[in-house]
């Protein structure tokens, strides 16, 4: 072993925040976050622009019938990844702009659906949380029975009174 190796001891367990990795200058740190909010997006903000009506997308549940059945984002359409390849072009018209999602942020569904519908040349988000969050925040949920917004999770969002579902809104 040399000099310049580490060895077991010499070795952090807990490595600083800013430590032996440089930080990425500012001018990196904004090319970064600006290509990755041109790929993601979040509830509140779907939310927000469902609710003032002045959508410029379609939100596309990615999950299976199951899962749609179960309940899905209100104002959500359904294709299932599966069915990407042979069905966006039937509801999705050319140049339209897809916001997708699946589950949970566990799930990578809706990477995949994003990626085939991508290749297919459709502007895509995903929509990070999934469905989860969508529920988890309060957002309308609608089931063949109807539309119902559960309650906030304190741990997911606010619970105070303001504007949006379930009279909340993140504003981040």
């Amino acid at each position: 072993m040399t000099a310049s190796q580490p060895t077991a001891s010499s070795v952090s367990p807990v490595a600083p925040i800013f430590g032996a990795e440089p930080a990425a200058s500012p001018t990196e740190t904004i090319a970064h976050l600006r290509a990755k909010l041109a790929f993601e997006t979040d509830a509140s903000d779907v939310w927000a622009e469902l609710e003032a009506g002045a959508q410029s997308f379609v939100l596309v549940d990615t999950r299976s019938d199951a899962a749609w059945a179960q309940g899905r984002a209100a104002g959500a359409v359904h294709l299932p990844t599966a069915r990407i390849a042979g069905g966006a072009a039937a509801l999705l018209p050319a140049g339209t702009n897809v916001v997708v999602y699946c589950w949970s942020p566990g799930c990578n569904g809706s990477t995949k659906a994003a990626l085939a519908l991508a290749l297919q040349g459709y502007a895509v988000r995903e929509m990070i949380g999934g469905f989860e969050y969508w529920a988890r925040e309060g957002y309308p949920v609608e089931t063949d029975a109807g539309t119902a917004a559960g309650p906030v999770d304190p741990l997911v969002g606010p619970v105070s009174a303001g504007t949006g579902a379930a009279g909340i809104r993140c504003d981040c």
